[in-house]
């Protein structure tokens, strides 16, 4: 079995419902991130012993939370050493409207991963292929770098969470590929 590390941020616990879903899909352990940003001992160890690590944030003014840009700051001894060169990386993030700029939060995640020299694992999903698509359909907004969904008052979309679910089988498969 791979190990697959979900390391997050979720101000409202959104993006910690998305991580946990990729998490049961995936096999993965979720580690969130505390409203100080600062990872602990542990879950650093937990990331370099991984073969995959997923990066999730919301998606606030256009790019990760301050609290998720610290743990990335972080990381530079990492970067540094090499220390997560060949890892699979992945990411997914949400906001509460339909764009709200999450394809720059996901640009992020994978501008840290190649920084770090990781191999990016997009969505892997087509999208329905009309501008009528449901909120029910997988990808039902295209999103192609990795999941984006939209946290409404009532949660998510389904479609999202379908989105989601197959993400996270995704990322198993491909990790299953890169295990230590």
């Amino acid at each position: 079995m791979p190990k697959i590390e979900i390391v997050s941020y979720s101000g409202t616990g959104n993006t910690t419902k998305l991580a946990e879903i990729i998490a049961q899909a995936s096999g993965g352990r979720v580690w969130s991130l505390p409203h100080d940003g600062a990872a602990k001992p542990d879950m650093w160890e937990a990331l370099d012993d991984a073969d995959a690590i997923l990066f999730g944030s919301p998606t606030y003014m256009g790019g990760p939370a301050w609290q998720f840009k610290r743990f990335a700051d972080a990381s530079s001894g990492r970067w540094e050493k090499r220390g997560w060169q060949d890892k699979l990386a992945g990411g997914f993030t949400a906001s509460g409207s339909t764009n709200g700029d999450k394809g720059e939060c996901l640009s992020y995640f994978i501008t840290l991963a190649n920084q770090h020299g990781m191999i990016w694992a997009s969505l892997g999903q087509g999208s329905p292929p009309s501008r009528d698509n449901p909120d029910s359909a997988t990808n039902w907004t295209g999103a192609n770098g990795g999941v984006m969904a939209i946290a409404g008052r009532g949660g998510f979309p389904e479609g999202d969470l379908k989105s989601a679910t197959a993400y996270g089988a995704r990322i198993k498969a491909l990790a299953s590929r890169f295990q230590s």
